[in-house]
């Protein structure tokens, strides 16, 4: 709210977006819809494949139950379109008409199958903009191709790269290929938007979850170039003595204390070491400790790691932290989904928000979005949308009367 007690001015208010997608999109649309737009999400009259994906509300399966769904659909209104049908694709071109963006992940030519493309869209509305996310794009001999999320980390080179070396690669948690598709598809929307609102001028937009993905290695793929060198996984414990991954009394910390060097980190950690009596310190101290070579063996990473767990393991990590901080000493704590709720940073800056559904009977807590805009706020302004709640209203937006809308659901076309 402002100082006058009216709603703040959302960024995006006046942009209509028609969200078609799934899983590898749905953030997308959110994006938009959380920054003001109006998006509505368009599902077949089954409902789109995210509402069937866990985790539950109450762990019992149901289209309305998905927290997924929720979390990734917030701000929308949402309708049931089955685009199959001739009068189902009709109204989606009607609908096409007033919106400045649609989203979809459908793969290639399955919009120009049903005369609802891109090329048939601008026809009638010159300014309008879609945004294509699919696996691989567009062209290309994998076009056509479907695929996972942890495809998508497969294809991309970020899975060869997570994990540990000793171990097989390991899949980030969280879809990281999918959203990593649906926020490239976010910023590069958003452009072709900005530019149609210059020109006049819509465009189509072509985003490869793969590419996307790609992005994400660094210069992984440069180093290969020029040196011919394959960066692999890091070791699942130190890089080398004095440097990696520890155990606590509570979990785990991220300790820096011996860099590349000699880094004045270690002779602070030393001084820590003996002021809280950590038996054993004085095994840190000889002249083989400043040599880097040393500190990348296997005898210089088992002796550190054996004095400091033993001694790291009486205390807990926040202590650890608090302590590191005073001391000018690289630490962090490894947080918890539980530890994020508590950081006093995110408190602070009102991060987590509250996410609210009718199956819940209080609200839970959701990350909110990871800036902060001081004259046009981000904001959740409505839940998820229950399956087909907006059909009539939309709708009638459009010039559709409440009767044929009526006889539209008796014949399966809307929901």
């Amino acid at each position: 709210m402002t100082s006058t007690g009216k709603a703040a001015p959302a960024a995006l208010e006046g942009l209509r977006v028609l969200d078609l997608s799934g899983p590898m999109g749905n953030y997308t649309g959110k994006l938009f819809a959380d920054m003001g737009a109006d998006v509505v999400l368009v599902e077949p009259p089954g409902g789109t494949q995210l509402r069937r994906e866990p985790p539950f509300i109450g762990d019992v399966a149901g289209v309305e139950r998905s927290l997924n769904f929720a979390y990734q659909n917030t701000s929308k209104r949402g309708i049931c379109l089955d685009l199959d049908t001739a009068s189902g694709q009709q109204l989606f071109r009607d609908l096409a008409a007033t919106a400045d963006l649609v989203i979809e992940t459908f793969a290639p030519g399955w919009m120009d199958a049903r005369g609802i493309g891109y090329e048939t869209l601008a026809r009638r509305r010159t300014s309008i903009c879609m945004a294509s996310i699919t696996p691989f794009g567009q062209t290309g001999p994998y076009a056509q191709m479907q695929a996972t999320d942890l495809v998508g980390l497969a294809m991309g080179g970020l899975l060869h790269m997570g994990g540990y070396r000793d171990a097989a690669p390991t899949q980030a948690h969280g879809d990281q290929a999918f959203k990593c598709a649906a926020m490239y598809g976010g910023v590069a929307a958003m452009l072709a938007v900005t530019d149609a609102e210059l020109t006049g001028q819509g465009q189509h937009v072509d985003i490869s979850m793969q590419e996307s993905v790609t992005l994400a290695l660094e210069n992984a793929a440069q180093t290969y170039d020029l040196e011919g060198v394959i960066r692999q996984r890091p070791l699942g414990d130190q890089r080398f003595a004095g440097y990696g991954l520890f155990e606590c009394k509570d979990g785990y910390i991220f300790l820096g204390s011996r860099g590349i060097g000699n880094s004045p980190a270690w002779s602070r950690s030393m001084q820590w070491f003996k002021d809280e009596g950590m038996v054993g310190a004085e095994r840190l101290l000889g002249p083989e400790w400043s040599d880097l070579e040393y500190l990348k063996g296997d005898e210089a990473r088992d002796v550190f790691a054996e004095l400091f767990m033993n001694w790291s393991r009486q205390h807990t990590k926040a202590w650890l932290y608090s302590e590191g901080q005073k001391r000018g000493i690289p630490l962090a704590p490894v947080s918890t989904p539980a530890d994020l709720l508590e950081n006093p940073q995110l408190q602070a800056r009102g991060h987590f928000v509250p996410f609210t559904h009718p199956l819940l009977e209080q609200a839970a807590s959701m990350p909110g979005a990871p800036y902060v805009m001081s004259g046009t706020p981000w904001q959740v302004r409505r839940p998820a949308p229950a399956l087909g709640e907006h059909t009539v209203e939309v709708l009638n937006e459009i010039g559709v009367a409440r009767d044929e809308v009526s006889r539209l659901v008796s014949m399966g076309v809307a929901a």
